[in-house]
């Protein structure tokens, strides 16, 4: 079985090694990066959120595989595991919407700061994404919800939604964590990761 690491918007590779460099070995391990988004170079082949979703699917047809996921890129993992959820064995879903419309729940607007960071990423990031929430019931796979406390982005509430959604999901929340808590609490997280994936 492989494990594929699904970075946010901040599209780097890099994002998820703290926590996969602390899972136990004999596992070949994915990690994507985001073309345009962050400060990863663009590919005129991704347009937009659903090529990413395709990158994704290319790699799953290739071998299954368990998606561990930050962010945006648990929506693209989520879309993933719909499109193809006979090739997904387990999600690892952190501090994303999943699909679901985060304003509602009390997700702060991160765009502004976005483009802030990132000025050259590409604008279709910005753009409002569909809701899946009368999907997630199909997405029978094991799932790990990981939150923090302290994300204004996503905050506890969404991932507390999701677990209603999803039809075998269990949440575990970090008091303190925020947005990036996989990367700031990757020592605390990885055997919680580690124990869930088996």
């Amino acid at each position: 079985m492989r494990q594929m690491f699904l970075p946010g918007a901040g599209g780097s590779a890099g994002f998820w090694k703290p926590l996969g460099d602390r899972l136990p070995g004999g596992v070949a391990r994915r990690y994507f990066s985001w073309p345009g988004l962050g400060d990863e170079p663009p590919d005129p082949g991704v347009r937009g959120i659903d090529d990413l979703v395709a990158l994704v699917v290319a790699a799953l047809d290739e071998a299954p595989a368990d998606l561990i996921a930050q962010s945006m890129g648990g929506v693209v993992a989520v879309r993933a595991a719909l499109a193809r959820p006979g090739r997904v064995r387990r999600l690892v879903l952190a501090a994303t919407s999943g699909g679901v419309p985060v304003a509602d729940l009390g997700g702060a607007d991160w765009r502004g700061d976005y483009r802030a960071a990132y000025p050259h990423a590409a604008g279709w990031i910005a753009e409002p994404q569909p809701d899946f929430s009368a999907r997630l019931g199909e997405l029978a796979m094991p799932c790990l919800l990981l939150w923090g406390g302290a994300d204004p982005i996503s905050p506890p509430a969404v991932g507390r939604r999701l677990l209603e959604l999803l039809p075998d999901a269990r949440l575990h929340v970090v008091a303190d964590g925020a947005h990036d808590l996989a990367v700031t609490h990757a020592a605390t997280l990885a055997p919680v990761v580690a124990a869930f994936l088996g």
